[in-house]
């Protein structure tokens, strides 16, 4: 069965920094593309970043090109999401996913496991 476990999270001021990860088990890990999704309350979630097997290729959410960098440690079955100059508009729920292929992929129906999420707060 696999699980993904996200941590990382907390409560931060505008500009400032954090690092989420996401422990991922009961796949061979390097074979399949993760994403980071987040939601706001009210509204649906969202695609963030996507990275394929090798890592190496990744895709961003418009929003967050340039602020937020996905990648993966194969090794340590661990992928994180370092996100920079964050925004009061950050403040999310952040999840990761697994997709069932090797290829990124930008929707959430294309991953078909999900970790619980671990709360992002950023403060103006």
């Amino acid at each position: 069965q696999v699980q993904l476990v996200e941590s990382g999270g907390g409560l931060v001021q505008a500009g400032g920094s954090l690092r989420l990860s996401c422990a991922a088990s009961g796949r061979t890990f390097r074979r399949y593309a993760m994403g980071w999704f987040r939601q706001a309350p009210g509204k649906e979630r969202e695609f963030v970043a996507g990275i394929s097997g090798s890592g190496a290729s990744t895709d961003y959410a418009d929003s967050v090109k340039g602020r937020f960098t996905i990648s993966r440690d194969n090794a340590k079955n661990t992928l994180y999401l370092q996100m920079n100059s964050l925004k009061p508009e950050d403040t999310a729920l952040y999840y990761c996913a697994s997709r069932g292929t090797y290829g990124l992929g930008l929707s959430s129906y294309e991953y078909d496991y999900w970790g619980q999420g671990t709360q992002v707060t950023v403060s103006s």
